[in-house]
């Protein structure tokens, strides 16, 4: 698996989802399963097998987090004058203010101002400086932002 991009803060939020899955979920699955399992006949019961489903998928999640996290490379927010991860971004376009921050590959999620440094307007805004324009094709056609501000 390739390297992928955290913020700090989302890799903390990384961290702390892997710690709850651990020391609260797996023990509340695990007990879960034990429950169904003092009812008797395995095989047509349902709270088992639902149990053992939401244990599989948990294990899975916990695995993803650990790789992701081993693999990942945090970002260092220097607080510069150019884009880069971390970065919160006020874009100009039509006289019209656009917030974001710049966030790491599994970060993303524009509908909360949260773009993704994968994106082609988040990869279009790094190392970019204050008063600089940036051009992002969409499905209607090409977008020109300015940059306003970088904190």
């Amino acid at each position: 698996m390739s390297s992928q991009i955290l913020s700090p803060a989302g890799k903390k939020k990384l961290e702390n989802e892997l710690q709850e899955l651990i020391e609260i979920k797996r023990p509340q699955i695990i007990a879960r399963i034990q429950t169904a399992k003092e009812h008797g006949d395995l095989r047509e019961n349902a709270d088992y097998h639902d149990a053992r489903e939401a244990q599989s998928f948990m294990e899975g999640r916990i695995k993803e987090i650990e790789n992701i996290l081993k693999n990942a490379v945090v970002s260092a927010t220097s607080g510069g004058d150019s884009a880069q991860v971390g970065s919160k971004i006020i874009l100009v376009k039509d006289n019209r203010d656009f917030n974001f921050t710049i966030v790491g590959s599994h970060e993303g999620n524009p509908a909360t101002g949260m773009l993704s440094c994968d994106s082609p307007l988040g990869s279009a805004l790094l190392g970019k400086k204050i008063g600089e324009r940036v051009a992002v094709e969409a499905p209607l056609g090409m977008i020109v932002y300015e940059i306003k501000k970088i904190d």
